[in-house]
């Protein structure tokens, strides 16, 4: 049965997929959207295999991981570390709690005048801008997850004369771990997407800059396989990432 159900859910996606493909040609071929701004499918294909193979594509496609990845990772580390100090202490619940509201709501898009103003138009500018916007889902997911703690975790703890330090690192922080990874995992869909911003307003080597410069030169084709690879990038990411959620939490499958 449940390889059914999930033979049914591939072909669902599959065939919603062909949908949209087929919604995209019939726009492109019938003229309802003229071919300069919206290329078929299938000439936006051959853009993409043209660039990945002859042109420096595949390294911009790395400086756009590189950027993504590296932000996320401080924005990890930040979002945890606050939100496992938020969420264990009530002190630092109230200490920390009205500054964070205050920067919260903050878009990361008015973040980026400020960022350029302190660290020009550089790479560093692009990395902090994305651990500002990707901190959010992880800390916020990390703060509920300290808070849902059930009351007789704390009374084990009690209980055994557990410290602190173990006691996060051998009850609170498993327990914790599902709602961290879906915070972390929202985190990287923002960081992908403020790479992208980012490399557009910093002119930084990579995939969001080399689009801007194909929507500048009217080369609809190689502009559309650039979203492509953004889809891509985005979708085997998240399932990188589900892998290792997996084997992260399997105790859960245990138990």
């Amino acid at each position: 049965m449940w390889a059914l159900d999930r033979t049914i859910r591939i072909a669902f996606s599959v065939g919603f997929l062909a949908l949209l493909v087929a919604i995209w040609h019939l726009l492109s071929v019938t003229g309802v959207v003229s071919p300069i701004y919206l290329p078929s499918p299938a000439k936006a294909w051959s853009a993409l295999l043209f660039e990945m193979g002859g042109g420096e594509l595949p390294w911009l496609i790395l400086r756009t991981l590189e950027h993504m990845i590296f932000g996320w990772l401080l924005a990890s580390v930040v979002g945890v570390g606050l939100g496992m100090s938020i969420g264990i202490s009530h002190r630092a619940r109230r200490l920390l709690g009205p500054t964070l509201e205050f920067f919260r709501p903050l878009p990361a898009s008015a973040v980026f005048p400020v960022a350029i103003a302190i660290f020009g138009l550089s790479e560093g500018m692009v990395y902090v801008v994305i651990a500002f916007g990707a901190v959010w889902p992880t800390l916020l997911a990390t703060v509920n997850g300290f808070t849902q703690l059930t009351p007789r975790l704390n009374e084990l703890r009690a209980l055994l004369a557990i410290n602190a330090f173990d006691f996060v690192r051998k009850i609170a922080l498993p327990s914790a771990m599902p709602d961290i990874l879906a915070g972390m995992r929202l985190s990287l869909t923002v960081s992908l997407i403020l790479s992208v911003t980012g490399e557009i307003l910093s002119s930084s080597e990579g995939l969001g800059y080399w689009i801007m410069l194909q929507a500048r030169a009217y080369r609809s084709d190689s502009l559309f396989a650039g979203v492509l690879l953004f889809g891509a990038i985005g979708y085997l990411t998240a399932k990188l990432l589900g892998l290792v959620e997996q084997r992260v939490l399997r105790w859960k499958r245990i138990y």
